[in-house]
């Protein structure tokens, strides 16, 4: 029986540059008992789960992230990943894996690599981008890495604005960046067809 195409997925998380500020986010943020309803969750489980093995790791303190920490956990999962998998990096998640595939050889053949509204610098208007995610000046290595690099923003983003978007164009050659006019925000949404669709595209290509 054939195996099938894995998909990994980063979630986001939030980094700090005191432990103060780190507590009283603790201290303020919302909390709810309400189940979020995430494209990334049910919708991309019901979509693409018949046909793709879908890996979510738990990336550590995602509250109070550390690249280096982050890095470690990635790297473990290696042994259980195939040729031509799918990776996707969702905010803090996104420059996660653009800081890791421009600065490491990949060991396993990537068939595409989306990073949805990844954070390219620490110019948010509410967040700070510390803990070790800034990324160097070369990312080419990202392109030789993955056949397929796809770059997704929205306009009405108000925590990775779209700017962060013309930043990330200057590094790459090939890169796909979509610009979304809105998607909720910092992509708060349910369903991500858009998403869906590219994905199937690439296994299409693929199999040519």
């Amino acid at each position: 029986m054939k195996k099938k195409t894995q998909i990994l997925l980063i979630h986001g998380g939030t980094t700090f540059k005191i432990q103060k500020d780190y507590l009283r986010f603790l201290k303020t943020r919302p909390v709810s008992i309400e189940k979020r309803m995430r494209w990334s969750e049910d919708y991309l489980d019901k979509r693409l789960g018949r046909y793709f093995e879908i890996i979510r790791p738990g990336m550590p303190l995602k509250e109070n992230a550390k690249y280096d920490d982050w890095k470690i956990h990635f790297e473990r999962y290696f042994p259980f990943l195939r040729n031509n998998l799918v990776l996707i990096g969702t905010s803090l998640g996104g420059i996660f894996l653009a800081k890791y595939l421009s600065e490491n050889k990949f060991p396993k053949k990537i068939l595409a690599v989306y990073l949805i509204c990844p954070p390219f610098d620490d110019t948010l208007p509410e967040e700070d981008l510390v803990g070790g995610f800034k990324l160097k000046p070369d990312l080419s290595l990202i392109e030789k890495n993955t056949r397929n690099l796809y770059l997704l923003f929205s306009r009405d983003d108000n925590v990775v604005p779209v700017s962060h978007a013309p930043k990330y164009a200057k590094k790459f050659k090939k890169a796909n960046i979509i610009i979304f006019d809105s998607k909720n925000g910092h992509f708060k949404i349910s369903v991500f067809p858009e998403i869906i669709k590219m994905i199937l595209s690439d296994i299409k290509r693929l199999s040519r």
